[in-house]
């Protein structure tokens, strides 16, 4: 029975490393998956899936204007059977993108596997995965470390002196040099809301 997936964690926890490891899954059996990026992260190229340890898959590249259950439909129509949509940076799906996400496992019989980020820099659901936390049929944490040694849930984004930055643009394309993962509490001590 296909569902619609959304695998969610904070950042450098190895998101889009377990997407292209499912994509090779499915080549491996002969199987034809289709892996969505976004069109705003161009870091490795337009439509190319990279994940921090090197690997890298072609994808296709999608933005707000791109209908997703009609792209998958055409590339049906185009290239045969799809057993499966892997989707990363999820995040940046809008509302409606999401709930194309699903006419796909709904209507099609596909499953669809959505990896992305929960909340931004300011600790606030981004659209595609406030969506997704909404309709998605099974949701999944994917769990990384904060350097305290507690579980990171937190997405912070620093400045070059590593400060962390309470203002500013939700979207802003960076990896390791802009962003690094916390726990709550490490998160509320950095952007100043402790209780005192």
């Amino acid at each position: 029975m296909a569902k619609l997936y959304f695998y969610y964690s904070a950042m450098n926890a190895g998101k889009t490393t377990t997407m292209l490891q499912s994509a090779h899954n499915y080549a491996e059996r002969g199987m034809r998956a289709m892996l969505l990026t976004p069109r705003v992260d161009v870091r490795d190229g337009t439509g190319i899936v990279s994940s921090r340890i090197g690997l890298q898959s072609a994808g296709v590249a999608f933005d707000e204007s791109t209908d997703l259950f009609e792209s998958v439909r055409a590339d049906i129509e185009q290239n045969g059977p799809l057993h499966c949509v892997l989707c990363d940076e999820a995040q940046f799906l809008d509302k409606q993108q999401v709930w194309q996400l699903s006419d796909v496992v709904d209507r099609l019989r596909i499953p669809v596997l959505c990896y992305g980020l929960r909340t931004d820099f300011r600790g606030e659901l981004f659209p595609g995965s406030q969506a997704l936390l909404a309709i998605a049929d099974e949701l999944v944490e994917i769990k990384t470390i904060c350097h305290s040694g507690k579980k990171a849930t937190m997405n912070l984004r620093v400045n070059d002196a590593g400060e962390a930055i309470k203002e500013g643009p939700q979207v802003e394309i960076g990896g390791n040099e802009r962003y690094v993962s916390v726990s709550r509490a490490e998160f509320k001590k950095l952007m100043g809301l402790e209780r005192q």
